[in-house]
């Protein structure tokens, strides 16, 4: 199977007017997303902690993170972003995508919108 990649913009919350945009490579194994930490830092984003993140050959790293907006393909979301290495490829985590109603279609390689966002459990009003 093949790499997805989509463009996202990185805003700071606090101010708007101050974003990053890059080709993210989307991660379904991914949580969160990531960013390289110099961009987050260039647009005024500080670290608000850290998290102990599992790596995909099973190892475990303590990384900081921080809240961001993440935009693409049109939508809009905030959410938790892991500082990465300054050289470090950005991912584009599942948590960001399903915030959307969005999901990778792994036989054509790109992502697809649902038609609606799924909020299990949940009663009809």
């Amino acid at each position: 199977m093949g790499a997805t990649h989509v463009t996202v913009t990185i805003r700071n919350p606090a101010d708007p007017e101050r974003s990053w945009e890059d080709l993210f490579l989307v991660d379904t194994g991914a949580t969160d997303s990531l960013v390289p930490g110099k961009h987050l830092e260039a647009i005024g984003l500080s670290s608000r902690g850290r998290r102990v993140c599992e790596l995909a050959d099973g190892s475990e790293l303590v990384m900081q993170i921080t809240v961001a907006e993440i935009e693409f393909m049109g939508e809009t979301v905030g959410g938790t972003v892991i500082y990465g290495d300054d050289d470090a490829e950005p991912l584009l985590g599942v948590t960001a995508l399903e915030s959307v109603g969005i999901e990778v279609d792994p036989v054509n390689q790109r992502l697809k919108r649902l038609p609606a966002v799924r909020l299990k459990g949940m009663r009809p009003v």
